[in-house]
């Protein structure tokens, strides 16, 4: 526990994208998930983005939702950080540097046309 305290108490608004992958890998083994086949962070992946899909229902919408759950959800926020950490420990499993994927993807978005329907 005070391993990831200390290292926490690393971060800080100067990090870069490739300080705080690299920050994940270390808690991520840590926490003892260093290990887990990309199937499993997958799946984890998957949940995630469902549990942000309700947030955004139970925040942002007019739809209805169970009021006996509604206080097990966590915020809009916490879940696109457990996304983040899950993508970038993915990343990581797959040796991919996340600031280099990122930026090359973007070279090539600037050049494709977006057009809005709207």
């Amino acid at each position: 526990m005070n391993e990831q305290k200390e290292l926490h108490e690393e971060l800080n608004n100067n990090c870069t994208l490739n300080d705080i992958q690299e920050y994940i890998k270390k808690v991520i083994d840590i926490r003892g998930f260093g290990n887990q086949p990309i199937e499993e962070e997958m799946i984890l992946l998957t949940e995630e983005i469902g549990e942000l899909a309700k947030a955004v229902r139970k925040e942002k919408t007019n739809m209805c939702i169970d009021e006996n759950k509604a206080k097990n959800y966590d915020p809009i926020e916490g879940e696109i950080a457990d996304i983040f950490i899950i993508l970038t420990s993915i990343c990581n499993t797959l040796n991919i540097n996340l600031y280099e994927t990122f930026y090359e993807k973007e070279k090539l978005n600037i050049n494709r046309t977006w057009k809005n329907n709207k």
